[in-house]
């Protein structure tokens, strides 16, 4: 189990925010973290605090213009609320193909057919900094 705090930098407020009453419970080499981020844990005893720096496309990756798509305002309404109304900045999330899963994306520009969404991890192409504390290992 393991609280973690993660930033774009150590200055800035945490983009992902510690809740030490909800501790991550993670397999290594399972995919749920990056290798990046999986070779700073390794080793970590018990209780221990660690800090560390991962440059800017490691730990998730570069930003991929691909990523970015345009989707027809007329499936939005069939997927979703037929009033709603997207704004810059706004997150939606999408079910997978397979209906079993979902995955955001970020509106980032519209107009009156279709609204342009980037599909990238928020922390795509961005230095971040972990800071972890392992509580426990199963």
């Amino acid at each position: 189990m393991l609280l973690a705090r993660v930033a774009m930098d150590a200055s800035k407020p945490a983009e992902i925010p510690v809740t030490p009453d909800k501790p991550a419970t993670l397999t290594l080499g399972s995919g749920e973290l990056s290798p990046a981020v999986e070779k700073h844990l390794v080793g970590l005893e018990e209780g221990a605090r660690a800090t560390f720096e991962i440059p800017a496309g490691e730990a998730f990756g570069e930003r991929n213009p691909d990523m970015q798509q345009w989707v027809a305002r007329k499936l939005l309404a069939q997927m979703g609320d037929p009033d709603e109304q997207y704004a810059t900045g706004d997150v939606v999330q999408f079910p997978t193909p397979d209906g079993t899963g979902s995955y955001a994306g970020a509106v980032i520009e519209s107009n009156d057919t279709a609204v342009r969404f980037d599909f990238n991890h928020p922390l795509a192409g961005q230095p971040v900094t972990f800071e972890v504390k392992l509580i426990g290992v199963l």
